[in-house]
């Protein structure tokens, strides 16, 4: 299965809460991320493998900061279906905005997620391009910010993300899927959304919850 194809079936057949089941089921539980991180728009969904972004504060400018060089970088190196994962550890800090996203969207990227703000919320609404992250402001990264490193392993609201990592996002949170389990984890949580769906033919049909789930193990 292509990047192209995991990326339709996340988008379109699963969602965040049957992932994170299916994660438990394999015994990592700590993959997901709550109400910390929200869409910018309400029912958006985000679905896209990971490309991160790791900032550190910063209180100044001056012409040895270089505050944009690497954020840029990333940015113009991005591929269709990457989903830039930027860690900022901050509210003070808003990583992401309207040009950004221009640029981002241009070369296929399906998203972007960061436990920072974003700003230019407005125009970036109106583009039909996915964003979650810790809040909104209006403010720039110049004097707050400055993305250290890009492509290297971060934690993200305490979960371990790595490079090339599946990343889903939907209104129940943020669930992040290791690149070594992407093929199993969406086998399994396709086999569990069939079941789902039969188990709520049962419930509207009138069967008992306690029939139903003693027969399928599915609640």
């Amino acid at each position: 299965m292509n990047r192209r194809d995991i990326i339709e079936i996340c988008r379109t057949t699963l969602y965040t809460a049957v992932i994170s089941d299916t994660l438990d089921s394999l015994g990592r539980l700590n993959q997901s991320v709550g109400n910390e991180i929200a869409a910018i728009r309400d029912g958006d969904v985000l679905a896209g493998f990971v490309r991160t972004g790791l900032y550190m504060p910063i209180y100044h400018d001056d012409p040895t900061v270089d505050v944009y060089g690497k954020e840029i970088r990333l940015i113009d190196s991005l591929q269709e279906g990457d989903v830039p994962v930027l860690t900022c550890n901050s509210r003070r800090i808003a990583p992401w905005g309207e040009l950004l996203t221009t640029r981002a969207k241009k070369l296929g990227a399906t998203g972007c997620v960061t436990d920072g703000c974003v700003r230019d919320v407005r125009v970036i609404v109106a583009m039909d391009f996915p964003v979650f992250s810790r809040g909104r402001s209006p403010v720039d990264t110049k004097y707050r910010g400055k993305m250290m490193w890009a492509d290297v392993p971060v934690e993200f609201c305490g979960v371990a993300v790595a490079p090339g990592d599946l990343v889903v996002a939907d209104m129940d949170g943020v669930v992040f899927v290791p690149a070594a389990l992407v093929a199993e984890v969406i086998a399994r949580s396709r086999e569990k959304v069939e079941a789902e769906n039969v188990v709520r033919a049962g419930l509207h049909a009138g069967m008992p919850l306690a029939e139903l789930f003693e027969k399928h193990g599915i609640l």
